[in-house]
């Protein structure tokens, strides 16, 4: 059989016309089956996936019915959140752009509802809205459901899911009884198939195949991490393979926050996205976002429902799904648009028994990876580095520097041992201290056989650990004389060495020289002091503040 083209739906011509300007030949199959039946008037009940084009099969009929000269509700598309009912009203104003004077509201909670309100008095001809917000409208008087001709439930599984079954069931018994019902929905349970009774007369059931349900683009792999360790897992491999933008999904709206503070402390460009934010609070992050000011972006389902951002080139699992369908809408965040993506999944203990559901619903196999080291990490960043350098020695933009490099020549250092120092003080300014963490441990076990098998060897390499610990992190080579302080600031806080400086001079009062290296990192700072003075700056910053923030200082015991 041939596939069909638009031009063989039925559209209008005016339809017909945006959908070729925006560069769609031939529909997808749940367009196929579902504009010519919805062109006749008759209920139907979608059953397709995220992804599948399932908005423009039930927006172009419901646009063909559309009278522009009557300035009222006509139509009615009701959403499960707010952003997906942005998104739905955008699509439905770009395939109606060439209808004059086509009007389209979407209609949410969190948001100011003067505005909507305005938009309702001028006669917006489709009303895209969540279900809350909507009856709230139907109550005020403010939405008047007297023309409504047709109706669309998108994604009525999920609306369900979220407690809306009453606002559903007192919404469509005051919509006119003559009209028309297209339920959308990936699954078809109990309560979907109750709802359906109960408000559509003898609907079709158009129902798409499901032979993958994830792209073949998107590369799927799932790490063994404890849950203390995910935050330091999550940022070696932001390291190692650094994306344009991540988005990390965690089960809960506590999670969330606990990994977006984890992440910012370690100096990365990340934000969250959870349904306690306002309506101002969300969209303002979203923009960034989409602008890239932020790279990495921690949600929840429900608030990343509806997001439509092209160039996420990296989904994160930090926490499992309960439903293997919303997996399925996770990772289909990346790969849009032609381009391939990343989805990787933190799982242990049960949650391999999730994943092993999880491949079956997809019918994909999702790859098992190893913890990557801090050594691999350190390895990609001196790759980086190099690469950094060896480009910009190729393009010939140097700089003007040739002064300052005199003058330490004169001063009888070598090349060879200013571009060392020149390279150590790059790294330092662009590296992350790591963190040991238990399958760092796990790994020098397997390298062991006696280890793996041996309690005893097990205390024992706890027992070393901390010379490990000072082995992973950069020497400082502290001159005679000198002692190591720790500070709980660092850059997260934009610290920087001359504000130390400053405030041990000023605070302490301690003899000029008295200082030695500082270096800060993403939640600390290590200071050299002299010796004889360490107890005075210990005792003089006490109660001392840096940019109105409390800290603790302490020798430092970690080596």
């Amino acid at each position: 059989m041939d596939t069909p083209m638009f031009a063989d739906l039925g559209l209008p011509d005016v339809l017909l016309s945006a959908v070729l300007d925006m560069g769609f030949e031939s529909p997808s199959p749940i367009q196929a089956k579902t504009i010519p039946l919805a062109l006749e008037g008759k209920d139907l009940i979608g059953l397709s996936e995220t992804g599948s084009g399932k908005t423009a099969a039930f927006a172009l009929p419901t646009l063909a019915g559309i009278d522009a000269h009557l300035a009222e509700p006509q139509a009615l598309i009701v959403c499960p959140t707010r952003e997906l009912a942005v998104q739905v009203c955008e699509e439905v104003f770009r395939l109606g752009c060439k209808i004059k004077g086509l009007r389209a509201l979407p209609v949410y909670g969190g948001a100011p509802i003067d505005r909507q309100l305005k938009g309702l008095r001028k006669g917006a001809h489709i009303v895209v809205g969540t279900p809350g917000r909507l009856l709230d409208h139907l109550k005020r008087r403010s939405f008047a459901p007297r023309n409504i001709k047709t109706v669309i439930l998108d994604e009525a599984d999920r609306m369900l899911d979220m407690g809306f079954q009453e606002e559903m069931e007192e919404l469509l018994a005051a919509l006119p009884k003559e009209r028309q019902t297209m339920f959308f929905s990936a699954t078809m349970n109990r309560r979907v198939s109750r709802l359906i009774d109960n408000f559509g007369k003898n609907p079709e059931t158009i129902e798409i195949e499901r032979k993958s349900l994830t792209v073949d683009a998107i590369d799927q792999s799932c790490y063994e991490v404890r849950q203390r360790s995910k935050v330091e897992v999550l940022s070696r491999l932001l390291d190692i393979d650094p994306p344009r933008l991540a988005l990390v999904f965690c089960n809960t709206k506590r999670l969330v926050d606990e990994v977006t503070e984890g992440l910012l402390a370690r100096g990365y460009a990340a934000d969250r996205l959870h349904g306690d934010m306002t309506q101002q609070m969300r969209e303002r992050v979203l923009a960034r976002f989409r602008e890239s000011t932020i790279e990495i972006l921690i949600a929840t389902d429900v608030a990343a429902r509806g997001l439509d951002v092209d160039d996420i080139d990296l989904v994160v699992n930090y926490e499992i799904p309960h439903d293997p369908e919303d997996y399925v809408h996770r990772i289909g965040r990346t790969g849009r648009a032609g381009r391939s993506g990343r989805a990787v999944s933190f799982v242990f203990g049960r949650d391999i028994y999730r994943l092993q559901t999880i491949e079956k619903y997809t019918r994909q196999s999702i790859r098992r990876e190893r913890v990557p080291s801090q050594e691999q990490v350190e390895g990609k960043r001196a790759d980086k580095l190099f690469q950094t350098i060896q480009e910009r020695l190729e393009s010939g933009k140097l700089g003007d520097y040739q002064s300052y490099l005199d003058r330490l020549l004169e001063q009888g250092h070598t090349a060879t041992d200013i571009a060392n120092a020149a390279f150590t003080l790059l790294r330092e300014s662009t590296t992350r201290e790591g963190e040991f963490i238990a399958e760092d441990k796990q790994k020098e076990a397997f390298a062991n056989e006696k280890q793996r098998s041996s309690w005893r060897d097990e205390k024992r390499d706890r027992k070393e650990r901390p010379e490990r610990d000072r082995k992973s992190r950069p020497e400082r080579n502290n001159s005679k004389g000198m002692a190591c302080l720790f500070m709980n600031i660092g850059k997260a806080q934009h610290i920087k060495p001359g504000d130390i400086a400053g405030m041990i001079y000023r605070e302490c009062e301690v003899p000029d020289g008295s200082l030695g290296k500082i270096t800060i990192f993403p939640k600390h700072t290590l200071v050299d002091v002299s010796e004889e003075v360490s107890g005075d700056v210990i005792n003089g910053l006490k109660n001392a503040k840096l940019r109105g923030r409390s800290f603790k200082v302490d020798r430092d015991r970690r080596g």
